[in-house]
């Protein structure tokens, strides 16, 4: 707890408004922040109430713990990229962060039993490697393939499932409640959301014509293209956004382990409002200039 008070407690010095109404200070204070609530996010994996959970956290509990974990560690990478200016990689990694986060957010909502479907969907290819095997004894002999089943049955065993765990998983063709990513996405969040922050993400992971045109090419005078070769600049702006979908899932992490503080509370509420100042202050600069911040 006292990690994050002192991460808020920085900023009392720190004229917020000023930084914002700034271009030269806008990308600046930017990712001081972004870096900040990595760094909150990343102390509230780490809290733990003891009387609950005296050693760690059982299978469910750490399904999504292992999510949120993910989350930080790729939102500091994201900027990291930033800071060198690099939108090919940021772009191949905002997806990653909206998934993971969406993702917790469901299964803190749904509760025991859809975790342990997400859980057990996790196991598909694991499964039907174990079926092929059956259909190909010589590669069976290998050492190779007696390494990895070993290594299945084991994870099965340690979490008490068996070849005939999943029959719920396959008629629901290992999708999670049944249901595909935009059904889940568009159940928690605004639908608009879905293609703006998540649907153009995804071109980065797939490669798409449009994809290509604004990373990789370069149009000439004459309507041709060319290689470019560098990397192109990224824009501030698309981590503000992801923060949107963030912060729910985290503080419904500490409501599950029963760590719900003052402090936690109010460190995300502050996060929030100093993130939605983030987006005017954007929005402005860029009405004005028309340009990213450099």
């Amino acid at each position: 707890m006292e990690e994050i008070q002192e991460v808020v407690d920085q900023y009392k010095k720190i004229n917020i408004d000023k930084e914002l109404s700034n271009s030269e200070n806008l990308k600046i204070f930017s990712i001081k922040f972004y870096k900040d609530v990595a760094e909150i996010y990343d102390s509230v994996t780490r809290i733990k109430n003891i009387e609950r959970n005296p050693t760690g956290f059982n299978f469910n509990d750490a399904a999504i713990l292992g999510l949120l974990v993910r989350v930080w560690k790729i939102l500091k990478e994201v900027i990291y990229y930033y800071e060198k200016n690099n939108a090919n990689m940021v772009s191949l990694l905002d997806r990653q962060i909206i998934e993971s986060a969406i993702t917790a957010k469901y299964l803190l909502i749904k509760g025991d039993e859809v975790i342990e479907d997400y859980r057990k969907c996790s196991y598909k290819n694991r499964v039907n490697m174990l079926k092929d095997y059956d259909s190909d004894p010589e590669y069976c002999k290998t050492p190779p393939a007696i390494r990895l089943k070993k290594s299945i049955l084991n994870k099965l065993s340690a979490e008490g499932f068996t070849m005939d765990s999943f029959s719920e998983q396959e008629r629901n063709k290992w999708k999670l409640s049944g249901k595909n990513f935009y059904q889940i996405f568009t159940e928690l969040e605004p639908k608009e959301f879905y293609k703006y922050l998540y649907g153009m993400s995804s071109e980065a992971i797939h490669g798409s014509w449009n994809e290509s045109m604004d990373y990789d090419l370069r149009k000439n005078e004459d309507g041709t293209f060319s290689t470019f070769p560098f990397f192109q600049e990224a824009d501030i702006r698309f981590i503000t956004p992801l923060l949107r979908l963030t912060h729910d899932p985290y503080l419904l992490w500490t409501e599950r382990i029963e760590t719900r503080h003052e402090i936690v509370i109010n460190a995300f509420r502050w996060m929030q409002s100093v993130n939605v100042k983030l987006y005017e202050a954007f929005e402005i600069l860029y009405k004005t200039e028309n340009t990213q911040p450099s």
